[in-house]
């Protein structure tokens, strides 16, 4: 009935708008206590660990400075407060807009974020869009001959793959193209000695991007191989290729739609594992990205910077996680907000 379809479609649209608002809402009001708890956990950690801000401020000079000459300094830098009112000066500062200085850097904190996370944003996202298209490609072609040599291949390729950690990928990347082969730059922005131009960003961007694809890889092959094939086994299918149609047009209109809903969830699922990922894949090839500034940080026990670090991974994670599970309720009319 037209009448029907005319009225059901607006109240299917607004069902849909309140779902949405409904999952916002909810993470929202999950996201800002863990955002903040994971602040305070950051400094009650800070507190008890044995090494010494002073002495990793100072470096070699700690030794020759006086037992006054330190407290003053420590003081000044604000190092004698206890953890819970460091924490305090630190949130209450972060909400007004200002995150703090780095010791390490000397800079504000808001700068050295600014000027490493688009470096670390580069090869993680491109290396998570390639992984990305590279499972939805090597899947569908597997998908036309489920349990074929290819099909096999891909199978036997990825699950060997996800067991080797970034960083030994990076190494072996690292060793074969750079040091062995010679092809490709070993490390950092640019040649030594240069200025960072486009074509050198590029070309020493190749191996950080192609170990962030393949640590992620394996995981969203086999992840998207299992939905094809619960997909291949389903009653649409079976009355798709009944009515005459391709198999290409199988696999494109019902067999890769109904497999991408739960591929987008485990997408979603992945950044906590691509932003490990970037912080040894930006170490191994010296990255001038946030990896460095966490490494820094957390050894000098640079409260402020180590604080605003883990804070922005931890909402990075919850906005992926939120992402994901709207592009899930947008995409599946079966999804309820209220799963």
């Amino acid at each position: 009935m037209p009448g029907f379809e005319a009225v059901s479609r607006p109240v299917r649209r607004r069902r849909r708008l309140h779902e949405v608002r409904l999952i916002v809402l909810r993470r929202l009001g999950l996201g800002v206590p863990v955002a903040v708890g994971v602040s305070l956990l950051v400094f009650l950690l800070a507190s008890v660990s044995p090494f010494d801000p002073l002495a990793a401020y100072l470096g070699d000079r700690f030794a020759q400075t006086s037992a006054e000459q330190r407290e003053v300094l420590s003081e000044s830098l604000g190092l004698g407060a206890s953890w819970i009112q460091a924490w305090w000066h630190w949130l209450t500062s972060a909400l007004s807009g200002d995150l703090g200085y780095s010791r390490v850097f000397r800079q504000p904190v808001a700068s050295v974020i600014a000027e490493r996370l688009p470096w670390t944003l580069l090869v993680a996202g491109t290396g998570l869009v390639l992984a990305a298209l590279g499972s939805l490609l090597i899947a569908s072609r597997c998908a036309r001959r489920p349990g074929g040599v290819l099909d096999r291949t891909a199978a036997a390729a990825a699950t060997l793959l996800q067991g080797l950690p970034p960083f030994v990928i990076s190494l072996g990347l690292l060793a074969v193209f750079a040091l062995g082969l010679g092809l490709l730059p070993g490390g950092g922005l640019s040649d030594p000695g240069t200025e960072p131009t486009a074509g050198q960003v590029l070309r020493h961007m190749i191996l950080p991007v192609a170990a962030t694809a393949l640590s992620q890889l394996p995981w969203l092959v086999l992840s998207l191989r299992a939905s094809t094939n619960e997909a291949l086994a389903s009653d649409a299918v079976r009355g798709a290729r009944l009515r005459g149609l391709s198999e290409k047009t199988v696999i494109r209109k019902h067999v890769m739609p109904s497999a991408l809903v739960p591929f987008i969830a485990v997408l979603g699922s992945r950044l906590p594992e691509v932003i490990v990922g970037a912080v040894l894949v930006e170490t191994v090839f010296s990255w001038p990205g946030l990896a460095a500034a966490v490494v820094s940080s957390a050894q000098a026990l640079d409260f402020a910077l180590l604080a605003a670090l883990t804070v922005l991974t931890t909402v990075t994670v919850l906005a992926g996680s939120l992402i994901a599970d709207l592009l899930y309720v947008c995409i599946d009319p079966r999804v309820s907000a209220d799963v």
